[in-house]
């Protein structure tokens, strides 16, 4: 079981995680969407398409762009669609 938490919440947890570049992704319906909110950012991979990003918001904190995902990935990348992986502080372990 793989486990994203942060500010002592569980952001996502799943046993089909998909690890990828060693990021794991938490499929969607395994990640607690009241704590996120869309961001404006994105970024692109030359081998996995454009990337959008979430803040992760839990009381009156906010871990900007912590978490990310692939909308409409490219085809060498189509495992990681409809899933979610987290960075900056957000603890991740397997």
């Amino acid at each position: 079981m793989a486990k994203a938490v942060w500010k002592n919440q569980t952001i996502a947890e799943s046993d089909t995680v998909v690890e990828v570049e060693g990021n794991l992704y938490f499929p969607l319906d395994a990640v607690r969407r009241e704590f996120l909110e869309p961001s404006e950012r994105t970024t692109r991979c030359p081998w996995k398409g454009e990337a959008r990003y979430y803040h992760i918001v839990v009381g009156n904190d906010c871990n900007v762009d912590a978490a990310w995902f692939y909308p409409n990935p490219k085809p060498a990348a189509s495992n990681i669609k409809d899933h979610v992986a987290f960075w900056r502080g957000v603890a991740v372990e397997r």
